[in-house]
């Protein structure tokens, strides 16, 4: 890897570390080809992505980001998973290291706050954007369908009472 391609590596982490709404580090020992594309793909399906990087250019893509502290965490082989959503990211990487104990979760960044493992944990059990938009629609929705509820129930109880009186004088 020349000089350029290293400056272009390094920019490219940059603007992961700035646009990204969570930063996941992990190590990766012993995790097979075919092992890192499933964690890759189930990433991409939830909007995020994973990247194994140097860990100096990475270190040195981290210099003066909100997420700097992160620096200590990268020894060994580390990879980086990462999403836009604050919790997608780690959704995936917790869900993937409780099946496959080969990644390990050493911590990350959630903007400028620095996570450890628990941390990360954590986020993951947060419910994710869609999950809330969801949420918040059917808590705007309820009242409307109450107050509908509760305008029909008067003329069904109306109706029932008059087919008992009915059934009653039919008697």
């Amino acid at each position: 890897m020349d000089r350029a391609q290293k400056e272009q590596l390094v920019d490219e982490l940059g603007q992961i570390f700035e646009s990204s709404g969570v930063v996941v580090v992990s190590h990766y020992v012993g995790l097979t080809v075919a092992e890192m594309q499933d964690l890759r793909a189930r990433a991409r399906a939830a909007g995020g992505a994973v990247r194994v990087a140097k860990n100096r250019l990475a270190k040195i893509a981290l210099e003066g980001k909100p997420c700097e502290s992160i620096a200590d965490l990268l020894t060994g082989m580390t990879v980086l998973t990462y999403s836009e959503d604050p919790v997608a990211a780690a959704k995936v990487a917790q869900e993937f290291s409780k099946e496959n104990p080969k990644l390990v979760i050493l911590g990350g960044s959630m903007g400028e706050n620095a996570l450890d493992a628990a941390g990360v944990e954590a986020v993951s059990k947060m419910p994710s954007r869609e999950e809330l938009i969801s949420t918040i629609a059917g808590m705007l929705g309820a009242p409307a369908s109450n107050i509908a509820g509760a305008i029909g129930a008067p003329a069904s109880n109306i109706a029932s009472i008059l087919s008992t009186i009915e059934d009653k004088a039919a008697a």
